[in-house]
């Protein structure tokens, strides 16, 4: 059961991000609302479940936390400084899907998966 959690958790993920869409910059007299490094999603995440998520160098891994079993890989770019397109392969169902993710934040990815799901993934310490 926590397998199959685990893996509506990473198809949620591809429907996030494909579903995600960039805004222009807000304008507040006359200054622009700062923006968020495109460097900056490199590292660790965890969603609610606490699967962890690391992306490095275009490289993108998802580990459970109690054993550090693998269950996804693949790979991630960037569609613009705040959207990120993750295509990944589950090693335990032996999909390929593609996730969606809007950093929204240092701190906050929020993702939608190519079948509709979606979730949030919080940067870990």
């Amino acid at each position: 059961m926590k397998r199959f959690r685990t893996m509506a958790t990473l198809a949620a993920l591809g429907f996030a991000v494909a579903a995600c869409q960039t805004q222009a910059p807000i304008y507040d007299g006359g200054r622009i609302a700062p923006q968020v490094n495109a460097a900056g999603i490199d590292g660790n995440w965890v969603d609610a479940n606490g699967i962890t998520s690391s992306f490095n160098g275009g490289v993108f891994i998802t580990r459970t936390t109690d054993t550090n079993e693998k269950l996804a890989e693949g790979s991630y770019r960037y569609q613009s400084p705040r959207l990120v397109e993750i295509e990944m392969r589950s090693l335990v169902r032996g999909t390929v899907s593609k996730v969606n993710c809007a950093l929204v934040s240092q701190g906050q990815l929020n993702c939608t998966s190519s079948a509709g799901a979606q979730f949030s993934l919080q940067r870990s310490a």
